[in-house]
């Protein structure tokens, strides 16, 4: 029966895992406390949180289901991401540990509700940020419709340019 300090870990656990919606899995194993407290501030600033885990209490907290998922990457030591809706940032953010600090291995990310591998991971930090991709996909509808109004406003501006060359041309062949 697991002890009191091991329940509150859990149930720690349990209240992080229901408000993450992504959780990427790495290996801290080679870093100091300063560096994973690098990690921490920089997986702060876009409201991801980064724990140290017990492999077999995660596994406890997770669930049946989530445990079975991503036992194979829960041995060793493990640290985890918990990250809320976006999963493009916490990746950005852990490649950016990668390239300025120190590696850092990724076992796995789970990513709404799918398991990703490393390679993975490296593919989502490539990505854009989801408010640029928002704002190009508004961009891509809006584009019809201003191309439209530059259409519709054309054919009145060729009357009024049309009606500018006869008025000087009518001045030209008074004078």
């Amino acid at each position: 029966m697991p002890t009191a300090k091991k329940e509150q870990t859990i149930e720690e656990l349990r209240a992080r895992l229901a408000s993450a919606k992504n959780l990427f899995f790495t290996n801290y194993s080679g870093l100091t406390v300063g560096e994973i407290t690098k990690l921490r501030a920089s997986l702060r600033k876009d409201g991801s949180s980064y724990a140290v885990v017990k492999n077999s209490l995660f596994s406890i907290a997770a669930g049946d289901e989530l445990a079975k998922l991503v036992e194979q990457y829960l041995s060793g030591p493990t640290g985890v991401v918990f990250a809320s809706s976006d999963p493009v940032a916490p990746a950005k953010a852990l490649k950016q540990f990668n390239d300025d600090v120190k590696p850092i291995e990724i076992k796995a990310a789970y990513v709404d509700g799918k398991l990703v591998d490393a390679k993975g991971v490296a593919a989502l930090a490539s990505l854009p940020p989801k408010l640029e991709l928002q704002a190009k996909l508004l961009g891509l509808f809006a584009s019809p419709m201003r191309g439209f109004v530059g259409v519709l406003a054309a054919n009145p501006g060729g009357f009024v340019r049309l009606l500018s060359a006869r008025e000087k041309q009518l001045a030209e062949s008074a004078s």
